[in-house]
């Protein structure tokens, strides 16, 4: 049975619109006027446990209503919805032991305590053994290096520290699942590289189940397989992060440093001049038309080249073309 499986979910949101005015007031209270506004719109997917999905849309798409209803903090307007084979809604103590949220927003942790008297305080709430839970702080403050705050107040905490600390709590019972909205927002390189391996560790090692949704790509790749891509309340695909690159990455880049200037070079079919300089050169070409190597050869034959590289497609750029609506064209073609 899968660890959470979803059919036909859905949010619909009913808000009261009034005139302006104390007319339009007084209207409003006797004869409302409700306005209907759909968050999600019957979505459909199952994950299995151990898996690292990505879940991953613009604003507004509904990204996270759906995990407020994955961690029964909101109740669904329509669904068939089990995650670990309960209600997340109805049965939400039992939920809540089974699973881990960060909101990169918001926190768990108390303001004023020092870090250690919180998660003091969450293992006795969550009941983990204190065997447990002393090799399990050992192995986060190695990891997530929290030895220098586990004595400082929450509030004297830099973004990073505290994103550290947030996922130390999330994990401190041993979820089965962890749902991470927006884990690394705001903070630097070193520390988003720091918690990407961090939850890398905790999927490779104990087989958690990570559901991850974020804006910020480089998150995306580096820690999932699997993406969910939400629009509009529908999702509008669901595969390999591979089949999408594959899919809308067939345009690569070349780059050339040569031994004299670059002139009058006649380029191969499928490919175009990107960028030109005295010796420098790139070209972008259509690799469903065209290998690289033929593109090399080509160049190669017409001019002395000191150096080249190969520029891969990053997701960026991948997910810019599916949300200008790429994807649903190619859904719409397929469904006829």
């Amino acid at each position: 049975m899968p660890a959470i499986q979803v059919e036909n979910l859905s949010k619909v949101y009913r808000t009261t619109q009034k005139e302006a005015g104390v007319r339009g007031s007084i209207k409003a209270l006797f004869r409302p006027h409700y306005v209907d506004k759909v968050a999600v719109d019957g979505i459909s997917f199952k994950i299995e446990q151990g898996e690292t999905v990505g879940f991953i849309g613009v604003n507004g798409a509904g990204k996270s209503t759906t995990i407020k209803m994955l961690t029964g903090i909101l109740a669904p307007t329509n669904d068939s919805i089990s995650v670990l084979g309960r209600d997340p809604h109805r049965q939400r103590v039992a939920n809540a032991r089974e699973i881990g949220v960060v909101f990169g927003q918001r926190t768990q942790l108390w303001w004023d305590l020092a870090l250690i008297e919180s998660l003091n305080t969450i293992a006795k709430i969550y009941e983990v053994p204190k065997v447990r839970y002393k090799q399990l702080l050992d192995q986060f403050s190695e990891t997530l290096e929290l030895n220098e705050l586990l004595n400082v107040p929450i509030r004297n905490m830099s973004l990073g520290q505290k994103m550290r600390a947030e996922l130390a709590a999330t994990l401190l019972h041993e979820p089965t699942i962890v749902y991470l909205d927006e884990p690394t927002i705001g903070l630097d390189l070193v520390v988003k590289e720091r918690i990407r391996e961090f939850i890398k560790k905790q999927n490779r090692e104990r087989g958690t189940l990570v559901f991850l949704t974020t804006h910020d790509l480089g998150d995306i790749e580096e820690v999932c397989r699997r993406v969910l891509v939400i629009d509009s309340g529908k999702l509008i695909y669901d595969g390999p992060l591979s089949t999408i690159k594959d899919r809308f990455g067939k345009y690569r880049t070349i780059n050339f440093e040569t031994a004299q200037a670059v002139n009058g070079l006649k380029l191969p079919d499928g490919t175009e001049i990107e960028s030109k300089e005295t010796r420098k050169l790139s070209l972008r070409f259509d690799r469903t038309q065209i290998s690289a190597s033929q593109v090399a050869a080509s160049v190669m034959n017409q001019i002395e080249v000191v150096d080249f590289s190969l520029t891969e497609p990053d997701l960026s750029s991948i997910v810019k073309q599916i949300y200008n609506g790429a994807l649903k064209e190619e859904v719409e073609l397929a469904n006829g």
